[in-house]
């Protein structure tokens, strides 16, 4: 059985150590995506009322827009739903295992993307944009073989790593509030505790239960086992203020991805790029303001005037068509303040584009301006998935690489359960190996772009210097380097034949020759002979 004490003290633990970054988290999701952080010291936004009350504060959407568009192109270069961003890789597979991964990957993908992830992973991203971390779920869909994501809210969400706080996530608690109607629809009313099951009975449904799920490793298990309690990964929900266990269960893999943006030190928790922005998106809203108090006297300025014995400055009314009876037109004048709105405006425009600029959002064409070609806009495209190189270095380590670990181990016990009617049996050959990721998204392709432009570059120098020695191709694999190229650059490996095949069709053609020159030779030979039989 489960320890709930323990679950509960290490809860507290995880609570404290999260507690000093809660305020910065917030404020980088108060100017920009409010409620992503709902629920960061005690602040719930409840309804769409507080959200918009929280957003007319910002004076800007700068931050926000820039924010979706950095996510979006993040989104899509790490795993856009209209090509397979990945395949599986043994090294040194045979044709008949490269076809089977090759399946492999097309299922998962093809579930991957019939599933619910592109819609949870836009928002999980923006969790990682404001926070800096994000906390999906991945679980089994209701079909044969399909996938459910969940983003869990990042304000209930606690995470830790056993491998050091540089390792990979491995420990996840998350606690939550569910009404008493849901906790006993969930787990049954005789799987809840002797206090919920009261409450239940006294029709009072809508009284809040906190609940705990905790998954963590287990220090003991046994993969052969059939039963959850036994494998790998422990998974556990409880009620927090009873104690009483709802559910004892267990995953083959750890079932959540937590990629880190910026990881701060000594910390399982991270940084992202709006706490960059922070200081400049605060300035803006501050010089904004100062600009509507400056508008407001430049368009209705105050009047200073004289009492003369005639002007009576209480009664008067400013207004049209409005007569004011004064001694003199110097008696009454609009007060110059000397505010200087221009100015502001130069302000705001540089921070903006300062904001653009460290959310990496002035990469991309704007909506407003002159139309680009399609070449400007890959270019550009190419320039932000470039800069943001170094970031996917960890989103592949910490999102992509647990996202498909956990996609392949869904699928290959769906495969087992039905029999092997799925995807067939696992080749005798590739049991018990191990496989890597190897990425085709564009972000990945456009890391290697510059080597698809030297090898061009390269064979330019090649064909120059082979007519001066024909001999210099000598050292080239033209075969392998059009392979390669065509890896870096993402063409469909169906429409590239295997060394097998390539091999069968040259030796075709070389039959084909031998056979052409046969046919002319002897027709060479008989036109020879005509004319001697023509002469006899």
């Amino acid at each position: 059985m489960a320890d709930a004490q323990r679950i509960k003290g290490r809860l507290d633990a995880l609570k404290a150590q999260r507690q000093p970054h809660e305020s910065t988290w917030r404020e980088c999701f108060d100017y920009s995506y409010p409620e992503r952080g709902s629920g960061f010291t005690g602040s719930i936004y409840l309804n769409a009322v507080d959200l918009q009350t929280r957003r007319a504060q910002n004076l800007d959407s700068t931050a926000a827009d820039s924010l979706r568009l950095l996510v979006s192109s993040i989104l899509s270069g790490l795993s856009p739903p209209n090509s397979r961003w990945f395949s599986l890789d043994i090294g040194q597979e045979t044709q008949e295992e490269r076809q089977w991964l090759d399946q492999v990957a097309d299922v998962i993908f093809e579930n991957i993307h019939a599933s619910n992830y592109d819609a949870e992973a836009f928002d999980a991203l923006l969790d990682m944009g404001g926070a800096g971390y994000l906390v999906m779920f991945v679980g089994e869909g209701q079909q044969d073989v399909g996938y459910y994501f969940e983003t869990f809210p990042l304000a209930e969400s606690y995470i830790a790593s056993t491998k050091g706080q540089g390792g990979r996530v491995d420990v996840l608690y998350r606690e939550w509030e569910w009404d008493v109607a849901q906790v006993v629809a969930k787990y049954g009313i005789d799987g809840v505790s002797l206090k919920v099951r009261a409450l239940f009975q006294a029709d009072k449904l809508r009284e809040k239960v906190r609940l705990c799920l905790a998954i963590e490793p287990r220090d003991q298990y046994d993969k052969s086992s059939p039963f959850a309690v036994d494998m790998p990964f422990a998974s556990c929900t409880i009620e927090t203020a009873t104690g009483h266990t709802l559910k004892e269960s267990g995953y083959d893999e750890f079932p959540c991805v937590c990629p880190r943006w910026t990881r701060l030190p000594s910390s399982a928790y991270a940084t992202g790029p709006m706490s960059q922005a922070l200081p400049d998106v605060k300035s803006l809203t501050r010089v904004i303001e100062l600009e509507f108090a400056g508008a407001e006297t430049a368009i209705a300025p105050p009047f200073i005037a004289e009492d003369d014995g005639v002007l009576n400055a209480k009664n008067i009314k400013l207004g049209p068509k409005k007569i004011i009876i004064a001694n003199s037109v110097d008696s009454m004048k609009a007060l110059v303040t000397g505010a200087q709105v221009q100015f502001s405006q130069l302000m705001i425009a540089r921070l903006q584009a300062s904001i653009r600029k460290t959310l990496l959002a002035d990469q991309l064409p704007p909506a407003d301006g002159p139309a680009k070609t399609a070449y400007e806009y890959q270019v550009r495209v190419m320039m932000i998935r470039q800069l943001l190189g170094p970031v996917f270095g960890r989103l592949q380590a910490e999102y992509l690489q647990p996202l498909i670990e956990r996609c392949f181990g869904i699928l290959m016990r769906a495969n087992k359960a039905s029999g092997f009617e799925l995807l067939g049996p696992v080749p005798e050959s590739l049991r018990d190996r191990d496989y890597t990721v190897r990425y085709l998204s564009p972000l990945a392709r456009a890391q290697k772009q510059e080597e698809v432009g030297s090898i061009a570059q390269f064979e330019q120098a090649l064909i120059l210097k082979a007519q001066i020695d024909p001999s210099v191709f000598d050292i080239y694999d033209v075969e392998e380097s059009a392979r390669y190229s065509s890896e870096i650059m993402g063409v469909p490996s169906k429409l590239i034949r295997d060394k097998r095949a390539a091999a069968i069709l040259r030796k075709a053609h070389q039959d084909a020759a031998a056979e052409t020159q046969q046919q002319q030779v002897q027709l060479a030979a008989l036109q020879k002979q005509q004319p001697a039989t023509a002469g006899a």
